[in-house]
């Protein structure tokens, strides 16, 4: 699907003359990497939500703040939209570039500039892997513990842009929770640093507003992050179930006994037969479901944990319920989890992934709803997800060569956020609005949130040239998408005339 330049930005921006903006960045920028040719453009047409795909007018590649600085810049002063971007896995169109803007990509700022062993932290480059960071602590025996399913791929700049989580963030948190510091620049190219080295600096939580903004307030030129010792054992139990919804309430029978998991994740049938055909794991494939759940901490109290979970996953109907026996057994468990998205991709020429977060209490009822949505619309859902903080991500299967399917698709995403919102939960956990979500959001919000956010953007980016028609619908547009307006019977915006 390419998205015209007309549906995505709400207002006109003015047009761009793209030789004399190119002519412009080589004279004040010699030394920047500017792609200007559209062969060399294409592979930048889209994130990791290939369905929706734009050609950029130009792409540049700085290696220096000063350059980021001078992009910024000569771009605010032709009105001109810039776009950051990072590694590009993103799965919410969130760097979709636009026909008419520049987009900024952060690659080449890779560098790891310091790790402090003594007071556990990293101070990172945006452009640096969310598993380097890892590697690099790894010495001094440390680790950073967010873990996005890309984090052999995706940057720490990206993750901070998205607030990614990951499957440990029920214990450890998500990015916000392990962020210090970032320096940024403004549109204009002001410098800024929210947050600091303290764990809590004064005035207003600044550091925390623009953790998952999605590039829409600044560009992120450097990331301090929190380390964590590596956890003294490491155990992994697999439950199996015969039923989805077993499986989904004995998520909560788990956090209901006290007991907070490393990570707790689920996965049904669909993604289960596919992780073990792609991976070898080890999955029982005759399971309607299975959890996996990692225990970490002090070896008397992980053995302890294990016990107790094992009793609450029994009481719960599971059928089956074993632990990995050493280390390479539980890395290739998680490695059947870590690589279940692709490995669903084999299933299907193309699949939709969703990010809706529920209460876990709801876990039953939605997955059972989730099936009959699927049956609806005649496409397979595969579920796979993180159980323990109600992070849910259907994949819908489709094929886009068929006609409508694409269609079907996203109007069973967008039931399935519906679904979320309903049950008291969120459009999104960690993947971001992006361009993908930005209706649904009228689903989630009232007018005057809306206008509240829209009063941030405006503080930080009064122009509005940073990564526009992202993440923030106007009220204009939620009036053309009227049937997202209902909730509960009732309506966010009475004064807006239904469509």
């Amino acid at each position: 699907m390419n998205i015209l330049y007309d549906e995505r930005v709400d207002g006109a921006l003015p047009d761009v003359d793209k030789n004399a903006l190119l002519q412009a960045l080589q004279a004040q920028l010699p030394d920047l990497e500017v792609l200007h040719q559209r062969e060399a453009l294409k592979p930048y047409e889209c994130d990791g939500l290939s369905a929706y795909r734009t050609t950029p007018m130009l792409v540049v590649l700085p290696r220096h703040v000063d350059e980021v600085q001078g992009v910024l810049r000569l771009c605010h002063e032709r009105k001109v939209p810039v776009v950051a971007r990072g590694a590009g896995t993103g799965l919410s169109g969130g760097a979709l570039p636009l026909e008419k803007g520049v987009l900024l990509v952060m690659a080449r700022f890779n560098n790891i500039l310091h790790i402090d062993p003594a007071a556990r932290t990293a101070r990172v480059q945006p452009g640096v892997r969310n598993l380097a960071i890892s590697q690099a602590a790894a010495p001094f025996g440390l680790y950073y513990a967010p873990d996005p399913s890309s984090q052999i791929a995706c940057s720490i700049g990206g993750n901070v842009a998205e607030n990614a989580g990951g499957v440990h963030c029920l214990k450890y948190g998500l990015t916000v929770h392990n962020l210090l510091k970032v320096d940024i620049l403004t549109v204009d190219g002001e410098h800024l640093t929210l947050g600091s080295q303290a764990l809590d600096s004064p005035g207003f939580d600044l550091l925390a507003l623009f953790t998952g903004s999605e590039g829409m307030l600044g560009v992120i030129t450097e990331v301090t992050v929190k380390l964590l010792p590596k956890p003294q054992t490491a155990k992994v139990l697999l439950a199996a179930f015969d039923c989805v919804e077993k499986a989904g309430r004995a998520v909560g029978d788990i956090i209901a006994a006290g007991i907070i998991p490393g990570g707790l994740e689920m996965m049904d049938n669909l993604a289960i037969r596919a992780a073990e055909d792609f991976i070898h794991a080890g999955y029982p494939v005759d399971a309607e479901a299975i959890l996996l759940c990692e225990l970490d901490g002090v070896e008397a109290d992980v053995h302890d944990d294990c016990s107790r979970v094992r009793q609450v996953l029994e009481q719960a109907g599971a059928t089956e319920v074993r632990q990995a026996r050493d280390e390479a057994e539980r890395v290739r468990l998680w490695a059947g989890r870590k690589n279940a998205f692709p490995a669903v991709g084999r299933l299907s020429p193309d699949y939709y992934c969703m990010d809706g977060t529920i209460p876990r209490r709801e876990l039953p009822g939605v997955l059972r709803a989730i099936a009959a949505l699927s049956a609806e619309y005649g496409l397979r859902v595969a579920n796979v997800f993180h159980a323990g903080d109600g992070n849910m991500h259907p994949l819908i299967l489709f094929d886009a060569n068929q006609p409508g399917e694409l269609d079907r698709a996203e109007a069973l995403g967008g039931k399935i956020l519906e679904l979320c919102v309903e049950v008291g939960g969120s459009i999104t956990g960690e993947h971001g609005v992006g361009r993908e979500k930005i209706n649904q959001m009228c689903a989630q919000f009232n007018s005057d949130e809306l206008t509240m956010f829209h009063a941030v953007k405006a503080a930080f980016d009064p122009s509005g040239l940073l990564n526009p028609g992202k993440n923030i619908p106007t009220l204009h547009r939620c009036a053309e998408f009227g049937a997202m307006h209902v909730h509960m019977g009732q309506l966010p915006f009475p004064d807006l005339e239904r469509f």
